[in-house]
């Protein structure tokens, strides 16, 4: 994390490290639908990039208990389950391509 280093956009960077975790939306320096703005949980930031995650992925398929728990009744024999998989999605911008940052006031 580049919380503690700063280079020319260390107002930016040095603003953004307050509020890692916390949902955001930015919005870049570009056309189309990525001028539109991103909104996630702002989850990495260095100097140069900062990481949103746009899509959290599914929960783990039921931590306690086995197939034959009555918890486990919408695992498949091979023990997958029957809707599909979300793995999320992270987005990572460039620092120099924010042209807005948009948080909650409180």
């Amino acid at each position: 994390m580049a919380c503690g280093g700063f280079n020319s956009n260390q107002s930016l960077v040095h603003s953004l490290c307050r509020f890692v975790g916390e949902t955001v939306t930015v919005f870049t320096k570009s056309g189309g639908v990525s001028g539109c703005g991103f909104t996630g949980v702002l989850f990495g930031i260095n100097n140069d990039f900062i990481q949103l995650v746009t899509d959290r992925g599914t929960s783990p398929a039921h931590p306690i208990g086995g197939p034959n728990s009555s918890c486990c009744r919408d695992l498949d024999f091979d023990n997958r389950r029957r809707e599909p998989f979300n793995l999320g999605s992270v987005c990572d911008i460039p620092i120099d391509k924010i042209a807005a940052f948009c948080h909650n006031a409180v």
